[in-house]
C-alpha cells in the first residue's frame, strides 16, 4: 500500500540519522527574505549590548523576557483565573459558562477533539463559534468567539474572556512552548486556565512581571474515584463500562481479541495513532448506551479530550515506553487516566480503578495517594522572526546549522527550558539541500509530520521537493485516490494510519500554501476515507453478530459519499 504514496526518491526515517550526521553548514546559502519586517512589527524587544570596541548590537539570542514579546496583552490589566483540580471536577465546565456568557472569546484547547467539542457546545447554546485547528477552518457567520488547538491561538486580536484547557501542559517537553505563548501572549480581559494544582507556583512566578491579577480557584471531584484492593484477574470479570488500557497497538488488539473472545462483549478501540475522526466514533459507540460496544481498550489518549461514560479503569500494566526506555507510569500519568472513571453526569454513581495483575496494586494506590510534582519550567521556543534576525549573521548555513547555534548560544531565564526541537531538526536536516527560502524551510519544519514513521516522512519529502522545483503541489502526483481498501492485517492497518498522516499533513500545507497545495478538498475527503477504513477494520477484527455487520455496511454506506 505505501507504493501508492511514493512514486519518488524513498527518504526512510532511519536514514534521517545519516542525513543528520552529513549536514554541511555551507551547503544552501540563504536567500534574502523580499518581506523583511522591523522590530517594531513584530513587537520583539531585543536587549542591547555592547562589543568589545563600545559599538552596540543587537542580541538575538536573549530570550529572558518572553512576556514583552506579546505587546497586546501587556496593554491589558488581565484578571487570570486558575481553575485547578482533579479530573472530573467540574473546572473546565465553569470556566466554559464564563466564556459563553462573554461578548468574545477564546477556547484553546491541546486536543483538536476538544476545540471541535467546545465549538459543538457554543454554537448549540446560540453563540456562535468558529472551529480552527491545524487541519481545518469552520467559520459561523457573526461569530465573535474561537474554538482553536493551543497551536493556533491568536495573539494579536483582543477578547472579553479567553480559556486555556490543561494548562499544566506548559511543562510538556515537546508541545509546552505553544501553551506559554498563550499564557503570556492572549490579550484577553478574563484568562481563565484549567487544569492540575502543580502548576499554580509556576505560573504565579511567570505572571509576577505582567501586572496580571491572579486568583485560584480549587475544585474537588463531584464523584468518588476508588482504587479497588483487588486486581481484575480473569478476563471473566470484565464488565460493562470498564475501560481496559495497554500502551502499545499491539497490546491493544490482544486485549480486544482476548475480551470479545468471550462472547459477551464488544470493544471501542482508542489510542494516539488512530485518525481523530476515527476517536471519536468509536467513543461515540462506547458511549451509547443502545450500542452492543459496552468495553473500551485505549492507550493513554483518553486522558485528555474525549468525554467516556466509564465505570472502571484497570491498568493491564503500569509500566510504559517513553521511546527511550520501559518505564513505570508517573503519578501525574497515573491520575490523568485513573480520572477518567465515574464521569460527572454519566449513569455510574462513581469511578472505581485497579489492575490486571495483583503486582501492579502497590504503584497505582502510592500514585494515587500522591501530589503530583510541582512544576519548575515552563517550555519556550523562538518564533520565526527570532530565527530569521539571528539568520542574517549566518548567511552561509542551512536551517539545521542555524537552528541548533541559535538554541546552543540562546539565553533563558531559570523559569524556562527549550522545547524539545529534535523532530524540527530531522525536517531541516532533510530539506536543507533544497532551494527554498528561510520561512518555507521554517514551515515545513514546524509542521505535523511524523519524521519516526517512514511514510510519512518520504510524504513531507516529496511535497517539499515537488513545492521547491515547481511552486505547486498536486495530491495526484504523489498519491492514488481510489486505490484505498480496508486493511487486512495489522501491518496494512499501520501503512493507511501512515498514509492519513500524510493527507493530514497536505491539508496542513494546503491552509497555509493554499495556491501551491491546491487539493485540500480532494486531501480532506480521502483522509476521510481513511478512517471509515479503519475503523471497518476494527469492527470486522472482533467478534460478528447482526448488530455490528450492520454497522459495518453503514460505514461502507458513509464511504461512498466521499468517493
Amino acid at each position: 500500500m505505501a507504493s501508492l504514496l511514493l512514486r519518488q526518491r524513498r527518504v526512510s526515517a532511519l536514514g534521517v540519522s545519516r542525513i543528520l550526521q552529513a549536514v554541511n553548514g555551507d551547503s544552501f546559502r540563504l536567500q534574502p527574505e523580499s518581506n523583511c519586517r522591523t522590530f517594531a512589527t513584530f513587537g520583539v524587544i531585543i536587549r542591547n549590548y555592547s562589543s568589545g570596541k563600545g559599538t552596540a548590537k543587537l542580541d538575538f539570542t536573549d530570550l529572558t523576557r518572553p512576556h514583552t514579546w506579546y505587546l497586546n496583552a501587556r496593554k491589558k490589566q488581565r484578571k487570570v483565573f486558575l481553575h485547578v483540580g482533579p479530573t472530573n471536577s467540574g473546572k473546565t465546565y465553569h470556566a466554559l459558562k464564563r466564556l459563553e456568557s462573554s461578548s468574545s472569546g477564546v477556547y484553546c484547547g491541546p486536543l483538536r477533539l476538544l476545540a471541535w467539542e467546545v465549538a459543538e457546545r457554543l454554537n448549540k447554546a446560540r453563540v456562535p463559534c468558529d472551529l480552527i485547528t491545524g487541519q481545518e477552518k469552520d467559520e459561523v457567520d457573526g461569530a465573535k468567539h474561537k474554538a482553536v488547538t493551543v497551536e493556533m491561538a491568536d495573539v494579536t486580536s483582543d477578547y472579553e474572556c479567553a480559556v486555556i484547557d490543561e494548562i499544566q501542559m506548559l511543562g510538556c517537553k515537546t508541545r509546552g512552548f505553544s501553551f506559554t505563548r498563550a499564557l503570556l501572549g492572549i490579550a484577553a480581559d478574563e484568562l481563565h486556565l484549567c487544569g492540575d494544582a502543580a502548576a499554580v507556583p509556576l505560573i504565579q512566578e511567570l505572571l509576577k512581571v505582567t501586572g496580571d491579577d491572579v486568583q485560584v480557584r480549587s475544585y474537588e471531584r463531584l464523584l468518588p474515584l476508588v482504587p479497588l484492593e483487588v486486581p481484575l484477574g480473569s478476563f471473566s470479570n470484565i464488565r460493562t463500562g470498564d475501560c481496559i488500557v495497554s500502551f502499545s497497538r499491539k497490546g491493544i488488539y490482544k486485549l480486544k481479541k482476548k475480551i470479545e473472545t468471550g462472547g459477551k462483549h464488544l470493544c471501542s478501540v482508542v489510542y494516539g495513532s488512530l485518525p481523530p475522526e476515527t476517536r471519536t466514533r468509536q467513543a461515540r459507540m462506547f458511549n451509547d448506551a443502545s450500542s452492543e460496544f459496552d468495553v473500551l481498550v485505549a492507550s493513554d489518549a483518553i486522558g485528555m479530550g474525549l468525554n467516556l461514560n466509564i465505570s472502571r479503569i484497570i491498568f493491564s500494566t503500569m509500566k510504559k515506553f517513553d521511546g527511550l526506555e520501559r518505564r513505570d507510569l508517573t503519578v501525574p500519568e497515573v491520575k490523568q487516566i485513573a480520572g477518567r472513571a465515574g464521569r460527572y453526569g454519566s449513569k455510574y454513581p462513581m469511578g472505581e480503578v485497579t489492575c490486571l495483575d495483583a503486582e501492579d496494586l502497590p504503584l497505582l494506590h502510592s500514585s494515587l495517594k500522591s501530589a503530583s510534582p510541582t512544576l519548575q519550567q515552563a517550555g519556550i521556543f523562538p518564533s520565526f522572526d527570532f530565527i530569521y534576525m539571528y539568520s542574517r549573521l549566518q548567511q552561509k548555513r542551512g536551517l539545521y546549522q542555524i537552528l541548533e547555534d541559535f538554541l546552543e548560544n540562546a539565553k533563558l531565564s531559570e523559569n524556562y527550558f527549550f522545547a524539545n526541537c529534535e523532530e524540527m531538526l530531522k525536517v531541516a536536516a532533510v530539506i536543507d539541500e533544497l532551494p527554498l527560502s528561510l520561512q518555507d524551510k521554517y514551515l515545513f519544519c514546524i509542521s505535523p509530520v511524523d519524521m519516526d514513521d517512514e511514510i510519512s516522512s518520504q510524504g513531507l519529502t516529496q511535497f517539499a521537493e515537488n513545492y521547491a522545483k515547481k511552486g505547486l503541489v498536486r495530491l495526484k502526483e504523489i498519491f492514488s485516490p481510489g486505490s484505498l481498501q480496508v486493511p487486512k492485517t495489522h501491518s496494512a492497518l499501520k501503512e493507511l494510519e501512515s498514509i492519513h498522516k500524510v493527507l493530514e499533513l497536505y491539508v496542513w500545507l494546503s491552509f497555509r500554501l493554499d495556491e501551491s497545495f491546491p487539493d485540500h478538498e480532494l486531501a480532506s475527503s480521502q483522509k476521510a476515507i481513511c478512517s471509515m477504513l479503519i475503523e471497518e477494520f476494527l469492527e470486522r477484527l472482533g467478534f460478528q453478530n447482526p448488530t455490528s455487520r450492520k454497522l459495518n455496511s453503514l460505514m461502507a454506506k458513509k464511504r461512498r459519499q466521499y468517493l
